[in-house]
């Protein structure tokens, strides 16, 4: 897949939903008229880049559920020519030599692109499980923020970063608000709103723009589709198509990802049925032990099994947990097993960006026969 050049006879009208920060109504405004190139994206659908030489717009259009607004940023070189008229909700200068991301997801983008050494801030280090990474908080480089929900601003702003990569649940984020009155631009990664694999992963291309690398990023991306892709080919060859549970309990509720979520698509990817193929909606499904058991008691696999880490730890949580049959013939697995130094899940740092690796983990897990030699990355049986 290459940039994909859109050309026209007439220019193209860039139409953005904008609103006041004090309220939530829509406003539509209409930047110039200007004609650009358009990166393609093949699976993402909560964002676009659109390039007009010296600057890039950026637009965001869903950083966190059901937002009312989407926002637009400018991303430009160096003594770029702005039209005076330009609409876009803040500006940075690229490519960005100092950066402070607030989510785990994001480390592996700017490591893939070489680019580690512009991160100078991260609300919760112990987190941060890359190696790579790992080696720069530990020589100082990286400087601890406090936490997502609660962002030591005075450390932040005291860093004058050139952006800050924001990561929000929803639009109430005073800390963002302080943040950008002081005039550090805080732009909004919603990478988490995906509903496919491949499109977090395509997310890439979302950092690639404040680097100047999109072709690096377009490149970086292929080989991860390629890999995916050649997983899933590879799982559609087995002969069995096995019953799969996903989920744990927490206060005496089951959690479980919906069919039509990403963590879903991963199992009916790698040749397998989910028990909750069917259902849909967002965030997870809330459920009783009994009526879990009652449907995947007999499930082959279990997958995703919470914080356990063990058979031992997992029993003493719950003696009943023996009655399914992946319990019984050891089949139950986990990513809580793979952890960097300081304790953070390497699962939730790696896996959005590398899909390709958390499909071949599976398939080895569903269909150990099709892929005998693999090394799992992220997910590990339960131990005794």
């Amino acid at each position: 897949m290459k940039i994909k050049i859109v050309k026209s006879l007439s220019f193209c009208i860039l139409f953005l939903l904008l609103n006041s920060c004090k309220n939530s109504q829509k406003e539509e405004n209409t930047n110039p008229e200007q004609s650009g190139n358009s990166v393609e994206l093949s699976y993402a659908n909560n964002f676009n880049i659109e390039g007009f030489g010296d600057f890039y717009l950026l637009t965001v259009e869903t950083p966190w559920p059901n937002a009312e607004k989407a926002f637009t940023y400018l991303l430009a070189k160096e003594n770029a020519e702005i039209p005076d008229d330009l609409k876009f909700d803040q500006k940075v200068q690229i490519p960005v030599e100092k950066m402070v991301v607030t989510s785990t997801t994001h480390i592996p983008a700017l490591e893939a692109l070489n680019e580690e050494k512009s991160l100078i801030g991260f609300p919760g280090l112990d987190y941060i499980s890359s190696e790579k990474t790992r080696k720069l908080i530990n020589s100082g480089k990286i400087k601890e923020l406090g936490k997502n929900e609660n962002i030591n601003t005075e450390e932040l702003i005291d860093l004058q970063p050139d952006v800050v990569i924001g990561f929000a649940i929803d639009g109430n984020n005073k800390t963002f608000e302080t943040i950008q009155k002081t005039g550090i631009p805080v732009m909004y990664n919603g990478d988490w709103t995906e509903k496919t694999p491949l499109g977090k992963a395509e997310w890439i291309k979302f950092f690639g723009a404040f680097y100047d690398k999109l072709e690096k990023a377009e490149v970086i991306f292929n080989e991860i589709e390629t890999s995916y892709n050649g997983a899933k080919e590879l799982a559609k060859s087995a002969e069995e198509t096995p019953k799969v549970l996903s989920g744990a309990m927490y206060k005496d509720q089951w959690y479980l990802p919906y069919g039509n979520s990403w963590q879903a698509q991963f199992i009916k990817d790698a040749n397998a049925n989910y028990v909750y193929a069917e259902t849909e909606g967002n965030g997870s499904m809330a459920l009783s032990f009994e009526s879990v058991l009652a449907k995947a008691q007999d499930a082959e696999f279990w997958i995703s099994a919470g914080q356990f880490t063990s058979y031992t730890q997992l029993l003493e949580e719950s003696n009943h947990y023996q009655e399914f049959e992946a319990i019984q013939h050891k089949k139950v697995y986990s990513v809580s097993l793979t952890k960097g130094e300081t304790g953070g899940v390497l699962y939730f740092e790696l896996g959005p960006q590398r899909p390709d690796l958390v499909l071949k983990d599976l398939v080895s897990i569903f269909h150990p026969n099709l892929l005998p030699d693999y090394e799992k990355r992220f997910f590990k049986a339960l131990e005794e």
